[in-house]
């Protein structure tokens, strides 16, 4: 199971936004600062702070945090 408050951080990080603001609602939509550019800067942290290896299909789909927890729980299943 993804540790949530790690995932907050890294999110929080990557993107420039307080924690506090990130929520099971949060995405690309939703946080100004979240574009293309951050989403493959995002996987890049992810796969460093859970040492997954995230495939680019679920890279490039994985655009709100809600996506994010089911791909990193995917992933932490199988590593």
């Amino acid at each position: 199971m993804v540790d949530r408050v790690l995932l907050k951080s890294v999110l929080a990080s990557v993107l420039e936004v307080n924690a506090d603001q990130i929520d099971d609602e949060s995405s690309m939509d939703t946080i100004g600062s979240w574009d293309s550019l951050r989403q493959m800067n995002l996987v890049l942290a992810l796969e460093e702070a859970f040492a997954v290896s995230i495939p680019d299909d679920d890279a490039a789909n994985a655009t709100s945090y809600k996506l994010l927890v089911l791909v990193l729980d995917e992933q932490l299943a199988t590593a």
